[in-house]
């Protein structure tokens, strides 16, 4: 076997799939693999998926990968790191088996008990504690409100997992969770980096009896067991390292290095960052997390909900006249609606659409009520306005987002895309445009969130020891799509209705909101 040859296993567990990459230390690509997940909605705002359907398509990818690779590969692992979705609230038992399905960062469910737990504790102390704004997507309404409405579940759980930390958990037994997850839970006291008792005492829980022991992203907290490697194909005692979150790991598979690089990884939901020399205010709506490299002390990141999923929602539920046209035409659906967006004028002839489609927005309204909304339908409004307003609807989103990082002391020049919305040239024009700034787009291996992962996982074992260095030799730039000058001006006239449209409606859709939940 080849003893001198480096190998690391990045795998990344998302909202739609699971996907892992083997790769050698110079950053080539062994063996990648990817399987579908799906979402369970057992009521309205109610947003689940299965665990157990993460370990099998798990098991899937790493049997296709490691058999591919083969075990002159395989056996040279030196490192495995896993990212995923979050925060997440997978309740397991004293057996480590999960006694209900995973409720997931886009449920809804705990608006009442988000806002309970805000009250008593108060806002700003509330905020000064966790450095962000509450919000349903976070663990503190959801665990009370496992405990009220499902005392069973409650008493059962000994354990409450993340997505990645649920998969290091079946690989090696070890029940931990990463720094970097547990800090987005909002059950973490980010001054102190222990669990917050303040927050747990009004649930009703002590909180470092339920969370498990937090681990530094490098660390390795195990090794593959016999019983994980003859499920998977992985070689026993493989080191396993504690991880990170998808946007941690998206952060370093786009390349930011230095300050003035922001980012965007652009899936279901889009994650955006941004470079910044120091941490922000807590009470800002879009906050800093240290990164540890000396050329970007700190990073910003803000989550939008639905970009990609407003787009497939469209194809879903309105596109078959489309998909008829892109069969007819020759064209992959999403290609054909590209080339139909183009044919549109800049702003749609005044039509708006406003991507709020998960109950509620993340960063940077932070609220479980706002929703989707097309402003300024007319008769002759017809389904290439609609598409190229889906387009600008999530550019607009992403340029809220990025005022705020702005306005809170972040650093962006350039835009680094990835993920499968970097895919639609007529989308990228959009946003170059929309935020006066180049989009670079990168290759398919360097944005990959796996690729993160296997940077991280290469650090923690010593293969790469500046990891600064290690982004930028390893990251590649495919295309650069520079900003429309027409675009720029007719954004620059539309955007301020965009942001205030939705500030006269926020009242009224939280009122609405009150109202349909006791219809």
């Amino acid at each position: 076997m080849r003893e001198d040859k480096a190998y690391l296993l990045g795998i990344d567990l998302g909202t739609t799939n699971v996907k892992g990459n083997i790769m050698d230390a110079e950053g080539n690509l062994i063996a990648t693999a990817s399987r579908s997940l799906g979402k369970i909605f057992p009521g309205q705002n109610m947003i689940e998926q299965d665990p157990s359907a993460w370990w099998t398509s798990t098991i899937a990818i790493l049997k296709y990968m490691t058999a591919l690779a083969g075990d002159d590969v395989v056996s040279n692992i030196k490192g495995i790191s896993i990212s995923s979705q979050c925060p997440t609230l997978l309740p397991l038992d004293e057996q480590g088996n999960p006694v209900h399905n995973a409720i997931i960062y886009a449920d809804g469910r705990s608006v009442k008990e988000t806002n309970e737990i805000t009250e008593k504790i108060g806002f700003d102390k509330f905020v000064s504690i966790v450095g962000g704004q509450p919000s349903v997507a976070f663990l503190p309404g959801k665990l009370l409100w496992l405990k009220r409405n499902m005392p069973e579940v409650f008493e059962k759980t000994a354990t409450i997992m993340q997505a990645n930390s649920y998969l290091n958990y079946r690989l090696t037994g070890q029940l931990t969770i990463d720094i970097d997850t547990a800090s987005r839970t909002q059950l973490m006291n980010l001054s102190t980096l222990e669990w917050a008792d303040e927050i747990g005492d009004v649930i009703g829980v002590t909180l470092s009896d339920i969370m498990p022991p937090v681990k530094k992203c490098t660390d390795i907290i195990g090794y593959v067991t016999k019983e994980a490697a003859a499920q998977t194909g992985l070689w026993e005692g493989t080191p396993v390292v504690a991880g990170c979150s998808d946007a941690m790991a998206s952060m370093y598979a786009i390349g930011l290095s230095k300050l003035g690089d922001a980012g965007e990884s652009a899936g279901t939901s889009s994650l955006i960052f941004a470079s910044a020399p120091q941490a922000s205010a807590c009470d800002v709506p879009v906050v800093t997390r240290p990164v540890g490299l000396e050329t970007m002390p700190f990073v910003y990141d803000g989550p939008i909900g639905t970009t990609g999923a407003a787009i497939r929602w469209y194809v879903e539920q309105m596109g078959e006249a489309d998909i008829a046209s892109s069969i007819e035409a020759g064209k992959n659906i999403y290609d054909y609606m590209n080339k139909v967006a183009m044919k549109i004028n800049p702003g749609a002839d005044g039509l708006f659409f406003f991507p709020y489609m998960a109950g509620g927005e993340r960063a940077p309204l932070w609220n479980s009520h706002a929703r989707g909304m097309f402003i300024g339908l007319n008769l002759t409004t017809d389904r290439a306005h609609i598409i190229r307003s889906i387009f600008e609807g999530t550019a607009f989103a992403l340029r809220h987002v990025m005022d705020a990082i702005k306005d809170a002391g972040g650093i962006a020049e350039n835009l680094r895309i990835t993920g499968g919305g970097s895919k639609s040239k007529t989308w990228n024009k959009i946003k170059a445009s929309m935020l006066h700034m180049p989009v670079y787009v990168l290759d398919d291996i360097s944005g990959d969130v796996p690729f993160g992962d296997i940077l991280l996982a290469g650090h923690a074992v010593g293969i790469y020891p500046d990891l600064s260095e290690a982004v930028r030799k390893m990251v590649k730039i495919k295309e650069v799509i520079e900003p429309v000058p027409e675009w720029e001006k007719a954004y620059d006239k539309l955007y301020p209705y965009y942001k205030k449209i939705y500030q006269d409606l926020d009242g009224d859709l939280a009122n609405l909101q009150q109202t349909i939940t006791k219809l």
